[in-house]
């Protein structure tokens, strides 16, 4: 297992030693106040210690993603090692640090908000539809997930059936997007999140004290359904190397972070943090199984992701360790939904500048939201969520499209944004050409055109750069 260890090991060094060269390009001002304390409402301004706001934001971005992602992921072999360990790294964490320090330096704002103050009033509605599409899914799936997980614990009667889950879930969420940050999310979330630690710390002790048979990078493995490793890993692996889904989450927790200085700790450690555990689902995913990672697509095409994290959880730890290695997994998408929820409610409430003082504005907002997510709990998923890897790539490519810009007009190094937004650009316009739901143009065509795309976009904007002016705190938003 010398690539799974290497691979964690560079993990943990790269959050130490390029976190902090982000945090220095970015200019960091310990002095600085921030939202939390500026505009405190008691409601979703409201300054927490950085230890809760980073366990919050470690959950509020984790999900399903970094547990199913890593499985279905783990069929590409230990090429998944690398896209954790690099996209995490230099793309994933870099998005979500600028995410969310972008909102701390724009008074809390959204991130359509901020993308439209840099990429223009056009991309600023593009976003907004985007983020709101996108969130709904989310909300809507991870009532769907939990509730048909929970319905299969054994229980019998009422408690048997998906629907009664569903209400239930269905009315925690709500309770959680209208109540102030700090009377639910706060008080729980951190308690949820070190669960979720202690079950990928527990998964990965015991693949080290077992000896598992974790295959080294280089091992050769057949593509999952003949898809190439570029760029359908890259896809495949969001939440656990980027995810633009996560810039929609950081807003929420740059309205409560107190001192700037947090920023690397809880934007860029949580991302870190997330790598962490799909590494470790990733290698449990391709060591657990007799015949590896072929004996992992069968047991996948036979129940699912959720199969497999079934039959890891208990085979690793028992039949008790399994029980809350899996409820680990249920509160992982709950606690996720009802934030993306929460973050509708924002996203509308700075779209048509209404405020959240009061009760009866954010239940003016909570109950529509609330029945379309209702409304598509009856639709078939099983078409529409094909887009919706792509459209959570998309999303972040377009953040960090929106950071280097913003780099750019603070005169600061904005190269650590503009790689990963060229890579990204490179790896969606890649999947266009060559996916299912794209193109279906062939490698030889998909390949050259994805990265002549990618790399001319960079070459572009650093002459654009060259001519740009910077501008001053006092004229952003």
């Amino acid at each position: 297992m010398n690539s799974f260890l290497l691979a964690l090991a560079m993990l943990i060094v790269g959050y130490l030693v390029y976190g902090t060269i982000v945090e220095r390009c970015f200019g960091i001002d310990q002095q600085r106040q921030t939202p939390a304390h500026e505009l405190t409402d008691g409601i979703d301004f409201v300054p927490l210690p950085w230890y809760k706001i980073f366990l919050i934001q470690f959950l509020n971005i984790a999900g399903l993603g970094p547990i199913f992602g890593a499985i279905l992921g783990a069929l590409y072999g230990p090429m998944a090692f690398v896209w954790i360990v690099l996209g995490c790294i230099f793309a994933g964490a870099v998005h979500d640090f600028f995410s969310g320090m972008m909102s701390v330096r724009h008074s809390g704002q959204s991130i359509p908000e901020i993308v439209g103050y840099y990429l223009g009033p056009k991309v600023c509605q593009f976003m907004r539809l985007l983020s709101v599409v996108l969130l709904l899914l989310v909300g809507t799936v991870f009532m769907i997930g939990p509730a048909s997980l929970l319905s299969n614990l054994g229980f019998t009667g009422l408690l048997a059936t998906k629907s009664f889950w569903l209400a239930v879930i269905l009315a925690y969420y709500f309770i959680a997007t209208i109540l102030p940050i700090d009377k639910l999310i706060a008080r729980i979330y951190p308690l949820f999140a070190l669960a979720l630690l202690f079950m990928a710390f527990g998964i990965g002790s015991m693949l080290v004290f077992k000896g598992l048979p974790i295959p080294e990078i280089g091992t050769v493995v057949d593509h999952p359904k003949g898809l190439p490793t570029w760029p359908m890993l890259c896809i495949t692996i969001a939440c656990g190397a980027i995810s633009g889904f996560h810039a929609t989450q950081s807003p929420l927790m740059a309205r409560c972070i107190p001192c700037e200085g947090y920023g690397k700790r809880v934007f860029y450690g949580a991302m870190v943090a997330e790598g962490v555990v799909t590494l470790i689902w990733a290698a449990a995913a391709m060591a657990f199984f007799p015949e590896g990672i072929k004996g992992l697509s069968a047991v996948i095409d036979q129940g699912g992701p959720s199969l497999v994290v079934n039959e890891i959880a208990t085979g690793l730890m028992g039949t008790v360790g399994g029980m809350l290695a899996i409820l680990g997994v249920i509160a992982c998408p709950i606690t996720s939904g009802d934030t993306a929820f929460r973050s509708l409610r924002l996203i509308f409430a700075d779209m048509f500048e209404i405020s959240q003082n009061s009760m009866a504005r954010r239940l003016m907002l909570a109950v529509p939201v609330f029945a379309a997510g209702y409304l598509l709990t009856l639709v078939d998923f099983s078409v529409i969520w094909r887009y919706f890897a792509f459209s959570n790539q998309a999303l972040a490519t377009i953040v960090l499209w929106t950071a280097a810009v913003y780099m750019v007009r603070q005169n600061r190094n904005y190269w650590v944004a503009l790689l990963p937004a060229g890579f990204m650009t490179a790896v969606c316009s890649t999947y266009i050409m060559m996916a299912p739901e794209g193109l279906r143009l062939s490698s030889d065509l998909g390949w050259p055109v994805g990265i002549v795309l990618g790399l001319s976009s960079i070459v572009a904007f650093a002459l654009w750069a060259s001519s740009a002016e910077p501008e001053s705190d006092n004229e952003m938003v």
